[in-house]
């Protein structure tokens, strides 16, 4: 656990007790901190109380001499009341993120690496840790991804924090100098949280605004509006594009193929290489990553059949990469399963890649709306759930084909969240082989 002595004898108030908020409770308290903890389920509260905190709701209490309120990234600060009664009392409304950029002084001599984007963030942290790792170089991957960073251990001398970051985590930071900071791309989400997608966008550029100007700024400029930003930042910038990788040198990189891969590949590439790896270190990480869960996930081979769980695509943005790693050969090969509860922005952007597609297989509270969509672009099974898809696309794919979920919807009509649809997925796919 990351402990320090900036925190002791201040006061906290956290808000919100799933695993970040409940770590964050125990770094503090084990700080010399005292904390008053709130969430509306119980036993939640007994966890924190457990920990050492006082509970308290901080919307009841006065919070004049406290440090900071610790919020949940999943708290709308357009929204709650949280944030104008903090500013009442000129406390600062913080994240976890936060906490660990005040003590990072106090830890032994490191680099911290921000990654964000409206997708790929994920992947390009994930991947930047392991080519970090492969090269003997301490890395410890955090953020919005993996464990809480305050219930990780310190790094020691030399090492490398590489954290995911969303607009949430850093609309909560407000010292976080990232020695590296990457932009993957820029496209409308999250809007309920913002004032359009101007809001969102300007959240994303504060990642660089907070960076000092001898720190390096990493952006993919294959979208406009990251361009637009990129254009604003007046310190070291490093320009990256999807386009800047060479295809025969993709092929031998088997979890990051597709365009957005090489997208996510040249970020990573470019934060390698700012923190000194060579281009022997960067390959090998390269050609031995292996894909996130859920993310153009490799499950395996069945009846010849290759099949992906690509259930993290929760909009037509994510999806659509998805669709174009894998083009005709000359044939169509491609059999996808898509649909779910949809999020309003149906499939526009997957219509370049509809060619690529043998057939679809809607699922879902989206699948009348998505066949509306498709028209007589791609033959359509209303399939209606993620098992009946699965059995249908076995019955129809011949050996070589491919099947792919890559929902382009939320989870929630038919599943808790995307990984519990993306494990279902695996799992009746693995019962295939047996």
């Amino acid at each position: 656990m990351i402990v320090s002595r900036a925190f002791a004898g201040r006061r906290y108030a956290v808000l919100g007790l799933a695993r970040s908020g409940l770590a964050t409770v125990e770094a503090l308290v084990a700080s010399g901190a005292g904390v008053t903890a709130w969430d509306t389920r119980e036993e939640a509260r007994d966890a924190a109380m457990a920990l050492g905190a006082d509970i308290g709701d901080p919307l009841e209490i006065d919070l004049i001499g406290f440090a900071g309120v610790v919020v949940s990234p999943g708290v709308p600060l357009n929204r709650h009341p949280i944030a104008a009664h903090a500013r009442t009392a000129h406390v600062p409304v913080i994240g976890d993120i936060e906490l660990f950029a005040e003590v990072a002084a106090e830890l032994p001599a490191h680099r911290v690496v921000g990654i964000t984007g409206t997708n790929g963030k994920s992947t390009v942290t994930a991947l930047v840790t392991h080519m970090l790792e492969s090269a003997g170089i301490p890395a410890l991957m955090g953020g919005n991804i993996g464990l809480p960073i305050l219930a990780r251990d310190p790094l020691p001398e030399g090492g490398v924090y590489v954290l995911e970051l969303s607009s949430y985590q850093i609309d909560l930071a407000h010292s976080l100098a990232c020695d590296v900071a990457v932009l993957t791309n820029l496209t409308p989400d999250h809007l309920d949280r913002y004032d359009g997608f101007a809001g969102y966008a300007a959240s994303k550029a504060r990642l660089f605004a907070l960076q000092h100007r001898d720190q390096v700024a990493i952006v993919a400029t294959d979208d406009d509006p990251s361009k637009a930003i990129a254009g604003r930042i007046n310190h070291r910038l490093h320009r990256v594009s999807a386009k800047d990788i060479d295809p025969v040198d993709q092929a031998r990189w088997p979890a990051l193929q597709g365009p957005h891969n090489a997208q996510n590949a040249v970020c990573a590439i470019a934060v390698c290489r700012v923190l000194g790896l060579g281009d022997e270190a960067i390959e090998c990480g390269l050609a031995t990553y292996r894909s996130l869960p859920h993310r153009m996930e490799w499950i395996g081979e069945a009846r010849g059949v290759g099949w992906y769980n690509d259930s993290k695509a929760t909009n037509a943005a994510s999806a659509a990469p998805a669709l174009a790693a894998f083009p005709p050969a000359p044939d169509q090969r491609l059999h996808w399963i898509a649909g779910g509860q949809a999020k309003g922005d149906g499939l526009a952007a997957c219509r370049p890649w509809f060619g690529h597609v043998k057939r679809a297989y809607l699922i879902g509270e989206a699948m009348e709306g998505f066949a509306d969509e498709i028209g007589d672009a791609i033959p359509v099974d209303m399939a209606g759930d993620l098992a009946t898809a699965v059995a249908h696309a076995a019955a129809a794919a011949v050996p070589g084909d491919i099947v792919l979920l890559s929902p382009a919807c939320a989870s929630f009509d038919q599943f808790s969240d995307y990984e519990a649809r993306g494990d279902s997925f695996r799992d009746i796919v693995k019962a295939l082989r047996v």
